[in-house]
């Protein structure tokens, strides 16, 4: 009875000199979860000092969603930059594949999206419809942002969608035709955009739009 005593008592006095570090795990989980809300809140100064005291910059919430996500989500353009300046990635993707960059393009945020152009913006990661920031731009009717992508270099204006449509097709089938899809067309245009390539079903943009009466849009096609 003595030997089994001694060796619980031994047990007991390591386990007490070796504690478990959930400490150190609980603070460290702690300190993602406040720059994360810190990010939503809007707090410019407590996220500041939380990444200079090396919080990590592409720390992301359960969805995988980035804190500069975060904030172009909420269209918070100073947050962004102080995440941009402390070398944020811009091309990150959550769960659902969005990007800090692709998000500002199908949200119409021109100035984040100059920026992320600005900060090492990818033209090679698409979104869940296998789609650039560009075409989301087409379909919602985001003239300046389509402006500004369309005539970046290198930008591929004739990317085509797991739907089987492009900028230009997006803005001829899913818009409405008026003087903002006008728009749009004609900057496709002007910035070389090809203007022939059919969807999935062999339809041209000009079929869609005389099929739909967009007699404006038609005219800048055949232009």
């Amino acid at each position: 009875m003595k030997t089994i005593f001694t060796v619980f008592l031994m047990m007991a006095m390591t386990a007490s000199c070796h504690p478990t570090p959930t400490g150190d795990l609980s603070t460290e989980t702690m300190n993602e979860h406040d720059i994360i809300e810190s990010v939503k809140e809007g707090d410019l100064q407590a996220v500041a000092k939380a990444l200079e005291n090396g919080a990590t910059v592409n720390t992301a919430d359960n969805s995988k969603r980035s804190l500069l996500l975060i904030a172009t989500i909420n269209k918070d353009m100073e947050m962004a930059k102080i995440l941009v300046s402390h070398g944020a990635d811009v091309n990150q993707q959550a769960d659902n594949q969005d990007s800090p960059f692709l998000y500002a393009g199908a949200s119409g945020q021109t100035e984040l999206v100059q920026l992320f152009l600005d900060n090492g913006a990818r033209f090679d990661i698409f979104n869940r419809y296998h789609g650039s920031a560009l075409i989301p731009a087409c379909e919602r009717g985001h003239v300046e942002t389509v402006r500004l992508l369309a005539n970046t270099k290198d930008y591929p204006v004739d990317h085509v969608n797991r739907l089987g449509w492009t900028g230009l097709m997006e803005a001829i089938v899913l818009g409405d035709g008026s003087r903002k899809y006008q728009q749009i067309v004609q900057i496709l245009k002007e910035a070389g955009a090809n203007m022939d390539i059919p969807d999935h079903e062999g339809i041209t943009p000009l079929q869609h739009a005389e099929r739909r009466g967009f007699k404006e849009i038609a005219a800048i096609i055949k232009s």
